[in-house]
């Protein structure tokens, strides 16, 4: 069975995400599953290894190992090895566009396909959320503007498992995601997920369902029609099909 879980937001270290991590883990249905942390978003920092070390190792009972694609230097054969061995892959948050960019030059966007077809679990919070979809809102690209820092937020081209586009953080960032991804829709074909801190969508084959880890959280599916950008709040659960344009006749 193919699967995506793709996480809005939340402090992996604050175990503010621990109800989805449990769902990911479960989804695996095994004793010890293997969960290998992609931490190539954040630079691949030590402090976010250690901290998934943590939560899915010692919290949550998983074989836990990382793929370091900057601080180490693997050849192709143990990049491979590490991916299509795990039965989780769960890829950190940080800088979306370089984190795509480095895995092209690894050759690990090929090999994440191979492990969505094999069955994988793929899961992943920010940037490891819009990795798996065909585009991503992702505030990569910052400037200064007047001595300030502005937050520019552009679409990215991600790994396309997924025909939709994803923008997350829309609790803690809403003032800046929310009219971030509704100009964006406006020259994007298909539907956008905004994805509120504290939820996730899961996608397995035809089916997909809503995972919380705070209440009052939600997933909006954001697509033009008619010339406006329009909005509806997802189901807690349905077909994928309903992740589509749906367009009104008569």
């Amino acid at each position: 069975m193919k699967t995506i879980i793709a996480i809005g937001g939340g402090e992996l270290k604050d175990l503010e995400t621990l109800p989805i991590d449990r769902a990911i883990v479960k989804l695996a249905r095994k004793k010890r599953p293997k969960a290998l942390f992609v931490p190539t978003a954040s630079n691949d920092a030590p402090g976010y290894w250690e901290t998934f070390r943590s939560v899915y190792g010692k919290k949550l009972g998983c074989e836990t190992d990382v793929l370091f694609l900057i601080r180490e230097q693997l050849i192709k054969k143990q990049i491979e090895e590490k991916i299509l061995s795990a039965d989780i892959i769960y890829v950190g948050g940080g800088n979306t566009l370089r984190m795509l960019r480095v895995w092209k030059r690894y050759g690990v966007d090929t090999l994440l396909r191979k492990a969505y077809e094999k069955g994988i679990i793929l899961s992943g919070l920010s940037a490891g959320a819009i990795a798996w979809f065909r585009y991503g809102s992702s505030d990569s690209r910052r400037f200064m503007k007047n001595g300030k820092r502005v937050e520019s937020f552009m679409r990215v081209s991600a790994l396309g498992f997924v025909p939709l586009t994803v923008s997350p953080h829309h609790i803690r960032e809403k003032t800046l995601r929310d009219p971030g991804i509704r100009e964006m829709m406006l020259r994007t074909p298909g539907v956008a997920l905004a994805l509120d801190d504290y939820a996730a969508i899961c996608i397995r084959d035809d089916r997909y369902e809503i995972l919380r880890s705070k209440r009052g959280t939600v997933i909006r599916k954001i697509f033009r029609q008619g010339g406006e950008v329009r909005e509806t709040i997802l189901r807690d659960s349905g077909p994928v099909s309903e992740l589509s344009v749906t367009v009104r006749r008569g």
